[in-house]
């Protein structure tokens, strides 16, 4: 892009209404989480039974498989390499911090991966609204 073209995207992105803004801006939650959910589909058979018969390391891999391909559509949609680390980051905080009660016993397999998809959903809203400027156009 041009300075010029920077400057109308930047003064067409400034007059846009609001609620255009907010459309767009969940539209892009909504790219991301259904690219996750690809990811979950397309990766999953790449990876040995044996591995993900293991609740920990089946968590692990799912963040994995949804990183990808989110990550890739990010890349795709000409997002910033910093967003793009910092929303990878979110598809695996919440399952590393998991581990931990899972391994000592007070967590359960299924709640692992419950809950680590239920706090994945609010981290990945706050990464966006942290880099409002990245998805609020």
């Amino acid at each position: 892009m041009t300075t010029a073209d920077t400057t109308a995207h930047t003064t067409a992105t400034a007059t846009r209404p609001t609620h255009r803004k907010l459309a767009r801006f969940l539209g892009h939650y909504v790219e991301m989480v259904a690219a996750m959910i690809i990811g979950m589909i397309v990766l999953a058979p790449l990876w040995p039974a044996e591995w993900v018969a293991r609740d920990d390391v089946h968590a692990v891999v799912m963040a994995t498989n949804m990183t990808v391909a989110m990550a890739a559509w990010m890349a795709v949609r000409r997002h910033r390499w910093a967003p793009i680390v910092e929303m990878c980051a979110v598809m695996y905080v919440p399952f590393l911090a998991l581990l931990v009660p899972y391994w000592l016993g007070a967590l359960s397999g299924s709640a692992l991966m419950t809950a680590g998809h239920v706090i994945m959903f609010p981290l990945m809203l706050v990464a966006m609204l942290w880099r409002r400027s990245e998805y609020w156009h």
